[in-house]
């Protein structure tokens, strides 16, 4: 069983670049396909973006983030990351980063990921 832990949230101004990490335990990470979603207080959690497992590695990011965000991962160092920039104060929220045990091609639902990180917030100043 895979375990998640979110690092490199915290406060920065609009414009400004910001790399979120996902580190997890277990050796099955490669076969996981991964995810990130965000929760804004009183909003459901969504869909940020995602990456498929080895030997296919497509990725897939939401029309809200598409050309600022990027998620990308090392699988030798059990870790995915979100590369954002030019982020804006719609950004704010809790960033989770998520796993899907059946290595779906492009599971886009909180209802496709079995596997949750605590999450790190990002606020974002305007």
């Amino acid at each position: 069983q895979v375990q998640l832990v979110e690092s490199g949230g915290g406060l920065v101004q609009a414009g400004d670049s910001l790399r979120l990490t996902c580190t997890a335990t277990g050796r099955a990470f490669s076969t996981y396909t991964m995810a990130w979603f965000r929760q804004a207080p009183g909003k459901e959690r969504e869909f940020v973006a995602c990456i498929n497992t080895r030997g296919k590695l497509s990725t897939f990011h939401a029309d809200s983030v598409e050309g600022r965000f990027f998620i990308f991962r090392v699988d030798d160092s059990n870790s995915v990351y979100l590369e954002m920039h030019n982020v804006k104060p719609d950004d704010t929220a809790v960033y989770y980063c998520a796993g899907d045990r059946t290595g779906g091609t492009r599971p886009q639902s909180v209802r496709d990921y079995d596997t949750w990180g605590l999450g790190t917030q990002v606020t974002v100043s305007s």
